[in-house]
C-alpha cells in the first residue's frame, strides 16, 4: 500500500497584513492517517501508514524531481569509475540525526545494506555488489561485480520499502527482527513518549534538519518542516473523521471512504483530491507455501474466475469514474503495462469451476484475511469470500484490523495452525511499474514479499533486466517476464482505481507524490 497535491496559496500583497501570532493548534498540523500507525520500521513493515511515517522522521541518499530525473540530497555527490564497477557517494556537511550526532558514511553504508537485506530491488542489486567499505566519515564506495546501471535509481526510488538512513547501531538489526528506536535525521521528529500504538502518534520539528537549497520537487529538494507539530489522531470510523475535517478539528483527511466524498465536496471550505494521479492497483495475493495455493492450476482457476469489476466498484462506491480493469501484471498506462493476461482472465466462472476440478482440489480450508479498518482493502476480502465460495471452495473470512493483519500474514504456517492463503492490498503503480521494483511479481522464495512465491526463471530475467544496456534489452527481458507471470500467477490483479483524499482549503504548498509527504505544507 507509498500521493497528495495542494494547489499553491498566497496571501496578498497589495495591502499590508496585520501581524498574526499562531495559535498553537495553527502550529500543529493534524492528520488523520489512512490506518493505525504501529510499526515505525519501514523495513520490516511495508504498510504505507509506517512509509508515511518514515518520509516524516528519516531522509535519502538521493531523490527523484517530478521529472524521474535523480538528485543528490542527503549526498552532496557521487562519483563512478570509467568501467562503471566503483562507486563513490559524499554526504553534505552538518547533517545530523534526531539525537545529535552527526550523520556518517558508516550510517548510511549500515542502512543501505540493511535495505537490500530485504526489499526484493535491493536483494537483486547485492547479488552483484563484490564489496560495502567507508573511505571516510564522508564517503562510502561501493564495489560491483559487473556494472550495475540502475543502482543510483534503486537507492532513490525504492520500492514497497525505502533505503531510509539511519544510525549504524539501528541499521546493524537483522532485517527480519523489527525495530522500535525511531531516531532519524528527517524535517520531523518522532515523540517517542506521546505514541500510543493504534491510537495516537505525534511529531517535531527537527530544528537541526539541514534542507537542500533547491526547491522541493517530490523527493528531492529542500523538505522544510512548516508546522512545529504534527500529530495523526487515529480516528477508525469514517463518518466521524469526516465530520472532525469539516469541523476543522483536523486539517486533513489522508483516504476517504468513497461514499462520504458527495457530501464533502458541498463544503467550500474543504479540497478534495486524488491520493496518487497515478492510481493504485488492487493485489490479490496467495500463501504459495500451504495448500491449496502452492498449486499453480488452482490459482489459475482463481485469476480465471476473478471479475475486476466487482472489486472496484465496492471500493469506489461503485464510482466508475474512479477505476479501470487492467487485464495486466504490471499497471497498465506505465511501459511494461501491456493487457496480455486476457486469455487467463475471462471472467468465466465456468472454465473456473472444470480448472478447479482438474487440478484436484480436495476441499482444503481457504483463510482469507481482510483488514475491516481500511476501506479501500477490506471490501475486496469479501469479494473474494463471495468468489470462492460459487467456486466449491472451503472458504473462510478472518476479519481483523490491518496491524493485526500484517502480523499474521509473516506467519508461515498451515491455517490450521494459525496461518493464512490469501490477503488483499493495493500498490501505487510507480512502485511497481518495472520488474525489480514489483515486490507481487518477484520470484524470491523465502525471501519474498508475505506469500512467498518462488520462481528461478522470473528471477533470472530480473537479473537481466537490471543488468541490461539498452532499452531494448529491459523490454524483451520484462516481455518475459510479464508472460511467465500470467502463466504462474503469484497474484491477480483486482483492477486499477482512484483513492480520494480530502484537506481544509487552507493548506497550500504539499508535494505530489507515492506518499503523504508532510514537509512544506503549511497554513496560508
Amino acid at each position: 500500500m507509498r500521493r497528495r497535491y495542494f494547489l499553491y496559496g498566497a496571501a496578498s500583497v497589495l495591502a499590508a497584513p496585520a501581524i498574526h501570532a499562531q495559535t498553537r493548534r495553527e502550529r500543529t498540523l493534524k492528520v488523520v492517517p489512512l490506518t493505525s500507525l504501529y510499526s515505525l520500521d519501514t523495513i520490516f513493515n511495508t504498510s504505507l501508514v509506517t512509509t508515511n511515517h518514515g518520509w516524516a522522521v528519516y531522509d535519502s541518499l538521493f531523490g527523484m524531481n517530478s521529472k524521474g530525473e535523480i538528485k543528490p540530497q542527503m549526498a552532496e555527490g557521487h562519483t563512478l569509475s570509467d568501467d562503471g564497477r566503483i562507486c563513490e557517494i559524499t554526504l553534505r556537511e552538518g547533517l545530523k540525526f534526531h539525537n545529535g550526532e552527526p550523520v556518517r558514511a558508516q550510517d548510511c553504508l549500515q542502512s543501505l545494506k540493511r535495505w537490500a537485506g530485504r526489499e526484493t530491488f535491493g536483494q537483486t542489486i547485492a547479488q552483484f555488489i563484490d564489496d560495502w567499505s567507508v573511505k571516510d566519515d564522508r564517503t562510502m564506495r561501493i564495489a560491483f561485480s559487473r556494472p550495475v546501471p540502475i543502482f543510483l535509481e534503486a537507492i532513490a526510488r525504492g520500492s514497497a520499502s525505502f533505503p531510509f538512513m539511519v544510525p549504524e547501531h539501528i541499521a546493524r538489526t537483522d532485517p527480519y527482527k523489527q525495530i522500535t528506536d525511531p531516531t532519524g535525521s528527517g524535517p520531523y521528529k518522532f515523540n517517542l513518549g506521546e505514541f500510543a500504538p493504534g491510537s495516537f502518534a505525534s511529531y517535531s520539528k527537527f530544528m537541526d534538519y539541514v534542507p537542500r537549497p533547491e526547491k522541493a520537487d517530490f523527493t528531492s529538494g529542500g523538505k522544510i518542516a512548516y508546522f512545529d507539530r504534527m500529530e495523526w489522531p487515529t480516528i477508525p470510523e469514517p463518518a466521524t473523521a469526516a465530520a472532525a475535517l469539516t469541523s476543522g478539528e483536523v486539517d486533513w483527511y489522508e483516504q476517504v471512504q468513497p461514499d462520504l466524498i458527495p457530501q464533502l465536496r458541498k463544503n467550500k471550505d474543504i479540497h478534495i483530491g486524488s491520493a496518487n494521479p497515478g492510481g493504485f492497483n488492487g493485489i490479490l495475493r496467495f500463501n504459495h507455501m500451504n495448500p491449496p495455493f502452492n498449486n499453480v492450476v488452482i490459482r489459475r482457476a482463481v485469476m480465471m474466475a476473478v471479475d475486476q469489476s466487482d472489486y472496484m466498484a465496492s471500493i469506489t462506491g461503485n464510482d466508475a469514474t474512479a477505476y479501470t480493469g487492467c487485464k495486466a501484471m504490471f499497471p497498465c498506462g506505465t511501459p511494461y503495462g501491456q493487457e496480455i493476461g486476457a486469455e487467463a482472465m475471462q471472467n468465466n466462472m465456468d472454465k473456473a469451476r472444470a480448472m478447479l476440478k482438474a487440478a484436484g482440489y480436495d476441499g482444503e480450508k481457504v483463510v482469507i484475511l481482510s483488514p475491516s479498518d481500511v476501506p479501500t482493502i477490506g471490501p475486496m476480502g469479501e469479494i473474494t469470500y463471495d468468489l470462492l465460495k460459487k467456486l466449491g471452495m472451503n472458504a473462510e473470512l478472518a476479519a481483523t484490523d490491518w496491524a493485526t493483519l500484517t502480523n499474521r500474514r509473516a506467519l508461515r504456517e498451515p491455517v490450521e495452525k494459525g496461518g493464512w492463503s490469501i490477503f488483499h492490498t493495493w500498490a501505487a503503480s510507480t512502485i511497481i511499474s518495472t520488474p525489480v521494483e514489483h515486490f507481487a511479481i518477484r520470484g524470491l522464495g523465502q525471501k519474498a514479499w508475505a506469500g512467498w512465491f518462488e520462481d528461478e526463471k522470473i528471477e533470472q530475467l530480473s537479473r537481466e533486466w537490471m543488468v541490461a544496456t539498452t532499452p531494448e534489452a529491459r523490454t524483451a527481458a520484462a516481455a518475459a517476464i510479464h508472460a511467465r507471470a500470467i502463466d504462474q500467477v503469484p497474484f491477480v490483479l483486482c483492477g486499477q482505481f482512484q483513492i480520494r483524499t480530502a484537506y481544509r482549503t487552507y493548506l497550500s504548498g504539499a508535494i505530489e507524490g507515492n506518499a503523504a509527504y508532510m514537509w512544506n505544507v503549511r497554513r496560508a
